[in-house]
């Protein structure tokens, strides 16, 4: 893997896992610094972070008909 953080292949597909936390520790740390240098990977995790967020506060009866 190169230094440069732009260099990494992008890591959108990680972005859920890492708002998560569900990462491990290399994966988590590859998505912290691609995430540093990469500013359209860094918007896609202010989406998903933001929609995670918003999950949380659904209630089990707001999903009832």
């Amino acid at each position: 893997m190169s230094a440069d953080p732009g260099d990494d292949p992008h890591v959108r597909l990680l972005l859920g896992a890492y708002v998560l936390d569900a990462l491990d520790a290399q994966e988590t740390r590859r998505v912290a610094r691609h995430l540093q240098g990469c500013d359209g990977c860094a918007r896609g995790y202010v989406e998903v972070a933001e929609a995670a967020a918003l999950l949380a506060l659904v209630r089990p009866e707001d999903l009832r008909e």
